[in-house]
């Protein structure tokens, strides 16, 4: 099983539409949960990881490449 990258600032679709009429999301926080915040409204929501790759229709564009650490 591949391991999607998700990135902070990426703006995805969903699969159902927010009931503002946006499907539109940017992915604001990673980890073992994902927080997302609507386009239309501003509404925040957070989600597993598993829950958000289900409910992601597809990707609009990718957020900026992290940054490597930097060495000591």
């Amino acid at each position: 099983m591949a391991v999607e990258e998700i990135r902070i600032g990426d703006v995805v679709q969903t699969r159902k539409q927010h009931p503002c009429g946006s499907s539109e999301w940017t992915v604001t926080r990673i980890g073992a949960d994902i927080k997302i915040r609507c386009s239309g409204c501003g509404r925040i929501v957070m989600m597993d990881r598993d829950t958000f790759l289900k409910r992601r229709k597809k990707l609009i564009s990718q957020g900026p490449a992290p940054e490597p650490p930097a060495a000591l």
